[in-house]
C-alpha cells in the first residue's frame, strides 16, 4: 500500500481490533516491510493513538486507553449500530447523558455517508415511542457510575433512599421503561430490596466484600419484574365486551391474557388477571370496542379520570377536572 495516509487508515483500522498484532502479520496486511510498520505506529502515537508495544517471540502492537479520546474508525455496520445506540441514549433519564447523546448524534450523522444516514433515518421513521411508558425522574449518572463499578467490584454500598440510611450488597441495575432499578440484598434487612435508582442518593462503595449470594429463582430480570408488579397497586378485571370473543382476538391478532367466553347475547365476558388499572385501560382502549366495566372499582374509577382528561383535552379553553 504505498499511499501513506490510507495506509495509516488501514493500520489504524487493524489495531482498533481488540487483540495483539504481530508486527510480521500487520506488515504482511499492510503490503509493507516491518520497518514502515514501526514508522507508522511512531505517526499514530504523535496523532495520540496510544499504541503499546509488546517485546519478545509473541509480542505485537495493541491499541490501548490512553489520557484523552481519539478519533475512531468504525466499519459500517459498526456506524449505524452506534447511531441507534445515540438514539436510544436520548430518550434515557440519566441526566446529561440525553443532551451528550443528541451532540453526539449530530457529530456522527454530519459524517455519516448518505447510504447509512438513509438506513439511519429509515429506522428513526419507522420506531415509535410508546405513549404509556412510564414517566421517570432524571437519574444522577454519577450514582449510576458508582453502582455499577460496586457491582463489578463486588463491593458492599452505602446510600440513602428516601432519607433512610441503607448498606447493601449490589447485585444487578435493571431497566424497565424509562426507570432504572437496583437489585441488591439488604443488609440491615437481611433480604432482597429493590431500590429505583432516581430516589438513591450520595451513593459510595464502603470497599469491603460483598457475599457472593443467588437471586431467588435465578433469573435478575424477573425477580425485579415481580417485586416491582407488587409494588404497583394490581387489580383484576372483570368486563363484558359487546362483541363476540373471535371478533376481540381478531382485533388484538391474538387471546388476550386471562380468560375470554362468549355469552349468549353475542357479547364475551372478560376476566383478565392483575394488573395495573393503567394497563388494564391500555388493553381495553387497544381493543376499540364498547364495553361495560363489571369491576373492580378501582378499574372503573381509573376509566372515568382518564375519559374527564380526554373529554377536556377536546372541549377547548376552561377549567381542568381535578385529579
Amino acid at each position: 500500500m504505498s499511499d501513506p495516509r490510507a495506509r495509516l487508515l488501514s493500520l489504524l483500522s487493524l489495531l482498533q481490533t481488540p487483540r495483539l498484532w504481530s508486527g510480521s502479520e500487520l506488515a504482511r496486511r499492510l503490503g509493507v516491510s516491518g520497518r514502515t510498520v514501526r514508522r507508522d505506529v511512531d505517526r499514530l502515537r504523535e496523532l495520540g493513538y496510544p499504541v503499546h508495544a509488546e517485546q519478545g517471540g509473541l509480542g505485537g502492537y495493541r491499541l490501548t486507553a490512553g489520557t484523552a479520546m481519539p478519533p475512531l474508525l468504525l466499519e459500517d455496520d459498526e456506524s449505524v449500530a452506534v447511531a441507534i445506540g445515540l438514539r436510544t441514549a436520548a430518550a434515557q433519564p440519566v441526566a446529561g447523558v440525553d443532551e451528550a447523546a443528541v451532540r453526539a448524534l449530530r457529530k456522527l450523522l454530519q459524517v455519516l455517508p448518505a447510504r447509512l444516514r438513509r438506513r439511519v433515518d429509515t429506522l428513526a421513521s419507522a420506531t415509535v415511542a410508546h405513549p404509556f411508558s412510564l414517566a421517570a425522574e432524571p437519574v444522577d449518572p454519577d450514582t449510576l457510575v458508582v453502582a455499577s463499578a460496586a457491582i463489578a467490584n463486588h463491593e458492599r454500598l452505602r446510600f440513602r433512599y428516601r432519607d433512610e440510611g441503607r448498606h447493601v450488597e449490589p447485585r444487578a441495575l435493571v431497566t424497565a421503561g424509562r426507570r432504572w432499578y437496583l437489585l441488591a440484598f439488604d443488609l440491615d434487612r437481611g433480604d432482597w430490596r429493590t431500590f429505583r435508582l432516581d430516589r438513591v442518593a450520595t451513593a459510595a462503595a464502603t470497599g469491603a466484600r460483598a457475599t457472593t449470594r443467588d437471586v431467588p429463582g435465578g433469573d435478575v430480570a424477573a425477580f425485579v419484574a415481580a417485586r416491582t408488579m407488587r409494588m404497583a397497586p394490581t387489580c383484576t378485571a372483570d368486563v363484558v365486551l359487546h362483541a363476540p370473543a373471535a371478533q376481540v382476538v381478531d382485533r388484538l391478532g391474538g387471546p388476550p391474557p386471562g380468560t375470554l367466553t362468549d355469552q349468549p347475547d353475542g357479547t364475551c365476558r372478560w376476566l383478565a388477571p392483575p394488573d395495573t388499572p393503567e394497563w388494564h385501560a391500555l388493553r381495553l382502549a387497544s381493543i376499540g370496542l364498547p364495553f361495560t366495566v363489571s369491576g373492580p372499582p378501582e378499574l372503573a374509577a381509573h376509566l372515568r379520570s382518564t375519559a374527564e382528561l380526554f373529554q377536556a383535552a377536546t372541549a377547548g379553553p376552561g377549567p381542568r377536572p381535578s385529579t
